[in-house]
């Protein structure tokens, strides 16, 4: 196998790489994280996550054979992304729309190497129970999830207590669907790209 990049500076994709033991190093990418506004959620999170993988991309040397995984999550409730949190009022806000209802997570990922490339997204869906306004204020002081989309990570104290139920990959909702990602980078090297 070709060695692995990782194009974030994300503890959680990193993190959830090392629980797949495959052996990466991180480059960050420094983008702006724009795209087209006709775009779908789910093809949003593809767009920013190959633009993600073709900026380390250029910033290789040509002779190294390397594989570069890059990702990008959102947060979609009735249609709107939530993205990450400016401030502790823009986090309260978000949060109290999420309180009580399902919303989408979509990871969108792109496995690019100079030959090749391959783009998909997962998603899972996810219901918070009723969050008091205590609850809320309690979770965005003690934990700041301003770097989150969708002001949460769901492996901290609020998924503990507020998540009611989830349909789909747990590591999707932290960012990356680790085993999806394992069975297409099999694919990837048998040349079996989308």
């Amino acid at each position: 196998m070709q060695k692995i990049i990782l194009a974030s500076g994300s503890p959680r994709r990193k993190q959830l790489l090392e629980l797949a033991e495959i052996p990466f190093e991180i480059i960050v990418s420094d983008i702006e994280e724009t795209f087209p506004a006709e775009l779908s959620p789910a093809q949003i999170a593809m767009h920013i996550a190959e633009n993600k993988a073709i900026a380390v991309l250029e910033n290789l040397n040509n002779s190294d054979a390397q594989t570069i995984i890059a990702a990008d999550t959102v947060v979609v409730l009735n249609d709107e992304i939530l993205g990450k949190p400016l401030n502790r009022e823009e986090a309260i806000e978000i949060l109290s729309k999420l309180s009580g209802k399902t919303h989408k997570v979509i990871t969108g990922v792109c496995i690019l190497s100079a030959e090749k490339k391959m783009l998909f997204s997962e998603e899972t869906e996810v219901k918070f129970h009723s969050l008091s306004q205590s609850q809320i204020e309690y979770y965005v002081d003690h934990y700041k999830p301003y770097d989150k989309a969708g002001a949460y990570a769901i492996q901290e104290w609020i998924g503990a207590i507020g998540i009611h139920s989830i349909k789909g990959d747990f590591y999707n909702v932290m960012g990356l669907p680790v085993s999806r990602v394992v069975g297409e980078l099999k694919n990837y090297e048998l040349g079996i790209t989308n």
